[in-house]
């Protein structure tokens, strides 16, 4: 079994940034893959970026230029920086961890990020 624990989640203006953290702790082997996803109320969850233990990433065309995502896989741990944010990009954050030789999707409980002014 492998706990995710996503932190760093706040209110803040519009154009403010806020760093989220997802670390992974249980039986892990290596992290082969990393992923934030979001849901705001109403709508459903939707995939922000991803990165791979290659270092390869993707984002949503919403958040590419303003967001960057960053891993540290030895540690187990990844990070979201969330620049110049908007009140649509106002959601819960997930992060979703996957382990080499598990086939099973580790979720965290999410972490609230509301942008308004």
């Amino acid at each position: 079994q492998v706990q995710v624990v996503e932190s760093g989640g706040g209110l803040v203006q519009p154009g403010g940034s806020l760093r989220l953290s997802c670390a992974a702790s249980g039986s892990i082997s290596t992290i082969y893959y990393m992923g934030w996803y979001r849901q705001a109320p109403g709508l459903q969850r939707e995939q922000v970026a991803t990165v791979t233990r290659f270092g390869i990433t993707n984002y949503a065309d919403s958040v590419r230029g303003r967001f960057t995502i960053s891993r540290d896989f030895p540690k187990n741990t990844g990070f979201l920086q969330l620049n110049g944010l908007k009140p649509e990009d106002t959601a819960v954050y997930y992060c979703n961890v996957r382990v080499l030789g598990d086939t099973n999707d580790y979720w965290g409980q999410g972490t609230q990020v509301t942008v308004s002014s």
